[in-house]
């Protein structure tokens, strides 16, 4: 068993957009999953499109409404809803336009993570790059991916009505 108290969890806020708090990686739960809690404020980019080759990843909206690319699809999840994204499916988040969101991930298998969200506040520290960033895809199995339709869609200034 692994118990995460709220006060104990690493909480890493370098972004002023964004908060994730690490909960659970493999060497917690003997390789079964990979957890965090991440806010992202109204406006800010999210996660640009990627995949996970050998891991799904389960999206669960605590607050607000998060879009999501699944594939060559644009949804909208709001507060309560979850989603599971299978592995090798290029997939992008962000706040819905106007809104936070505040959701709960989990991957599985469990791949270690922990330290990819420290590089990205690295980043935001001005600490490292973004170029060490995608250096990193094969060790963090998070391999970015072009999607035009999620470009589009920042072009335009938003995403399909809620």
């Amino acid at each position: 068993m692994t118990l995460v108290r709220a006060a104990r969890a690493e909480i890493l806020d370098s972004d002023p957009t964004s908060v994730i708090t690490l909960l659970l990686d493999p060497e917690h739960t003997g390789g079964a999953l990979t957890s965090n809690r991440t806010l992202l404020k109204n406006g800010t980019a999210g996660a640009p499109p990627h995949l996970h080759a050998h891991s799904g990843e389960l999206f669960f909206v605590i607050a607000g409404a998060l879009e999501m690319l699944v594939g060559d699809e644009v949804h909208v999840l709001h507060s309560g809803d979850t989603l599971f994204v299978p592995p090798n499916t290029p997939h992008a988040f962000a706040p819905a336009p106007g809104q936070d969101a505040d959701f709960l991930v989990v991957i599985t298998p469990g791949k270690p993570r922990f330290d990819y969200y420290r590089l990205l506040d690295d980043v935001h520290r001005g600490e490292a790059t973004w170029q060490q960033v995608g250096e990193t895809q094969d060790r963090y199995d998070n391999h970015y991916v072009d999607s035009p339709l999620w470009s589009s869609r920042a072009d335009d200034g938003g995403g399909p009505s809620t």
